[in-house]
């Protein structure tokens, strides 16, 4: 038994030092390598696919572990924008090509883009599309070209938006698994579908404006580039006729049908490339690292901190798609404390979550902002707990398509009593004082209980109503007429004084160097995410997530259907969440 001992402390001996050999080789390498950015050739042409794009900041890492073995060319969309920005004076570039572009990106990141396309068109340079298929999304992005390619066995997807919500009143009927369910607000239709198997007339009444004003926005963008009436373009939505490429051709929505060798030879002719030579490409992703490892440094002293808040809010230090307290509050303290940062703009991308979090982080711009000035840049969305936390700021800034507003808040407890009464299990408490029993879902909820919840629900929603009046200098009651878990577009928001401007990330950039009375300034990015080297190991190929292999297995449809009930079942305590799974097609 020794001897076997002996050697299995020798086989793992062996396999720690290899371990640590690869690992030290490899932080040795990146950190005395060489640079590993990529050369722009002349007269090269930028390829625009932003399928490994799927947020605004790609993140940043205290432990240089975590740096060492993250993706290295993670990037976000600020930096592609930035690139495109550079790309206008960059002489090597001749042109930009959205080339069969597919992105998780939403719409008010789409805007933003398609802002950042016409200013590379004004200097001059060419901006061309070609897809296999268009989806409805991808052409609002596409539709910013000067000419648009599509295959002629393709088709192009232009037909209104849509939203869809499931129901499982009788589910829960059936099943026995009930959804015990706390709330304020008429319009606060997350928990909905728990309570029954329709939609109510206020939910129907709030998506159907929603929808609209941000069709508004997707048809006018198109309009103006396409030169094409917003009145004709809801009637080829409304009658399908850009259902192929020939009636998308006939309705002048693109301009050339062919195979995508046809399309590089017209470039190739269009930067006189002769002969079998292919004319220079560089993909976005390398010309932005490009941009961002060579690009000549700011000296500004003056800095305006951008700090991120991106995904779903939760407690805890968060990260790339997480807002946490952790790593929010200590990037509002950093840049409140640094000197040389002179004002700050706080960019939310965010449907809510967690109503305790969002007040933590509330009470640190509170704090903040009686130091330096902060000014929100909305996103895709600042809904719920998303708006709770931009509600102070000194300005707010949204596009005309960002989802806002869903002031209000819920609870939700499940309850599995029918279904153990159905199994013949029967539970029993035993307590010492008439409150002092948790609560149970396998007992029915006691109605002094469900009382007492409301109770705190109410209290959270009296506070989150009277943050957005003092923020927004209104009344409360002139907040609660707005509330009620409505949820507004960037347009709608506006008009109703629960946002300030609309805009993109850049103009609320220049508006915090205004009320700060700064002219020349550099950004400094936030947070830096506190991230351990055991969390990483989990992203590496060789340990992909449970999530990846489930999503791969089953599709991505059914792996969205998973991930709504899981959701409600993390939720614990009181929510500021947006009201449903907006999923806008």
């Amino acid at each position: 038994m020794k001897f076997l001992g002996n050697v299995i402390a020798t086989v793992i001996g062996i396999f720690v030092f290899i371990m640590v050999f690869f690992f030290g080789v490899i932080l040795i390498g990146t950190i005395f390598g060489g640079d590993d950015s990529v050369s722009v050739k002349g007269d090269s042409v930028i390829e625009l696919n932003l399928k490994q794009i799927q947020n605004d900041y790609a993140g940043k890492y205290k432990d240089p572990w975590v740096t060492v073995f993250s993706d290295k060319k993670g990037i976000g969309l600020t930096d592609v924008i930035n690139a495109i920005e550079a790309a206008k004076t960059d002489d090597n570039i001749k042109g930009i090509s959205i080339l069969n572009d597919e992105s998780s990106l939403g719409l008010a990141q789409y805007k933003e883009l398609r802002n950042a396309l016409e200013s590379f068109k004004k200097s001059g340079k060419f901006v061309w599309a070609y897809s296999n298929t268009y989806s409805q999304k991808e052409y609002y992005l596409n539709s910013v070209a000067n000419t648009i390619y599509l295959n002629p066995a393709g088709d192009l997807d232009f037909k209104g938006l849509s939203s869809e919500v499931m129901f499982f009143k009788d589910f829960q009927d059936k099943s026995g698994i009930h959804m015990e369910v706390i709330r304020h607000g008429k319009y606060k239709s997350a928990v909905e579908p728990f309570l029954e198997n329709k939609m109510s007339d206020a939910n129907r009444e709030q998506v159907t404006a929603l929808l609209n004003s941000i069709w508004t926005t997707v048809t006018n963008d198109i309009s103006e580039s396409r030169k094409i009436p917003v009145a004709k373009l809801n009637e080829i939505a409304n009658g399908l006729l850009a259902r192929t490429p020939e009636m998308a051709k006939a309705q002048h929505l693109v301009d050339i049908v062919a195979y995508e060798d046809v399309y590089h030879n017209a470039i190739k002719k269009a930067l006189k490339v002769t002969g079998d030579d292919d004319y220079n490409k560089i993909s976005i992703s390398d010309y932005t690292q490009n941009n961002i490892t060579t690009a000549s440094g700011n000296t500004a002293t003056d800095q305006i901190a951008i700090i991120y808040a991106q995904g779903e809010i939760q407690s805890g230090e968060g990260d790339v798609t997480v807002i946490g307290e952790g790593s929010m509050r200590r990037s509002l303290q950093e840049a409140r404390k640094n000197e040389d940062v002179k004002a700050i703009v706080l960019r939310i991308d965010s449907p809510g979550g967690s109503a305790l979090t969002s007040d933590l982080i509330w009470r640190e711009i509170e704090i903040t902002k009686k130091v330096k000035p902060v000014v929100v840049s909305m996103g895709n969305y600042a809904a719920s707990g998303g708006y709770y936390i931009a509600c102070n700021a000194n300005k707010i800034f949204a596009e005309n398509n960002t989802i806002t507003g869903s002031i209000g808040v819920f609870g939700i407890l499940p309850n599995f009593s029918p279904l153990a009464t159905k199994l013949g299990i029967n539970t029993e408490q035993v307590k010492t004082h008439e409150n002092s029993a948790n609560y149970s879902p396998f007992v029915p909820i006691d109605e002094k209980f469900k009382a007492f919840t409301l109770e705190g629900v109410e209290h959270i929603y009296n506070t989150f109503v009277t943050h957005v009046a003092q923020g927004r200098k209104m009344t409360f009651a002139q907040v609660d007429s707005i509330a009620q878990g409505r949820v507004w577009s960037g347009t709608e928001a506006l008009k109703i004084g629960l946002v300030d401007k609309i805009g993109g990330l850049n103009d609320a950039i220049a508006e915090a160097a205004k009320i700060a009375k700064v002219k020349t300034y550099s950004t400094q990015n936030y947070p830096e995410y506190e991230k351990t080297f055991n969390d990483l190991l989990s992203n590496l190929p060789f340990a992909q997530s449970k999530e990846a292999f489930i999503k791969e297995e089953i599709g991505e449809e059914n792996y969205l259907l998973i991930e709504q009930v899981k959701r409600f079942q993390k939720q614990k305590g009181v929510q500021a969440m947006l009201p449903f799974g907006l999923n806008i097609k």
